[in-house]
């Protein structure tokens, strides 16, 4: 059996260590892409946190909405609306247009409903801005990362550990080029 020299290790270490902080570097772009690119794009994103439209979307899902100017909403749209003041609803919610009449000054008045939920949502309502995200598409399971980086201390391990890995990598091969240069130098001046 031969053994394998301890500096043909060391490179083979070096290498493997070089891949895998490549990797995860690619990684972490990729996710940094792949969180801009949505709203680059023109798309909002919500989470969907609730079961009101299980079975279309489930809780976790991530939808990607579109503006669509308020007079071309259809029945049928999935919407991310704030329900009114006097609903006692203060948080968004993401519901499927049932109903469209229009009010009294001809401004278009909304009834939702989850597609889970077995009665239309008890509240009417009318949109205030002239345009209104549509879901286009939705992604089952990306909006739990998303709640996990609203966490402070998971963005800190989400991006920390690979920054510090990155830059270990980075330290360790700016020490492995300098060595060598400095053994050279002490070696010239030896000679002299």
């Amino acid at each position: 059996m031969s053994s394998t020299p301890a500096s043909a290790r060391r490179r083979r270490g070096g290498r493997v260590l070089g891949l895998v902080t490549n990797v995860l570097l690619a990684l972490v772009t990729l996710a940094g892409l792949a969180y801009l690119a949505p709203g680059v794009l023109g798309y909002e994103r919500y989470v969907i946190t609730g079961g009101s439209m299980s079975g279309t979307f489930e809780k976790g899902a991530l939808v990607l909405e579109r503006p669509v100017a308020v007079a071309e909403l259809q029945v049928g749209d999935v919407i991310t609306y704030v329900p009114p003041a006097s609903s006692g609803v203060s948080t968004l919610v993401t519901h499927r247009i049932t109903e469209i009449t229009s009010s009294e000054t001809g401004q278009p008045v909304l009834r939702t409903k989850g597609d889970a939920n077995a009665d239309v949502d008890p509240w009417t309502f009318s949109l205030n801005a002239p345009t209104q995200p549509v879901v286009e598409v939705a992604v089952p399971h990306v909006g739990w990362a998303l709640i996990a980086l609203a966490d402070r201390q998971a963005r800190m391990l989400v991006i920390g550990i690979p920054a510090s890995l990155v830059a270990l990598y980075s330290l360790g091969q700016l020490f492995l080029a300098v060595r060598p240069a400095r053994r050279r130098g002490q070696l010239d001046l030896a000679s002299h």
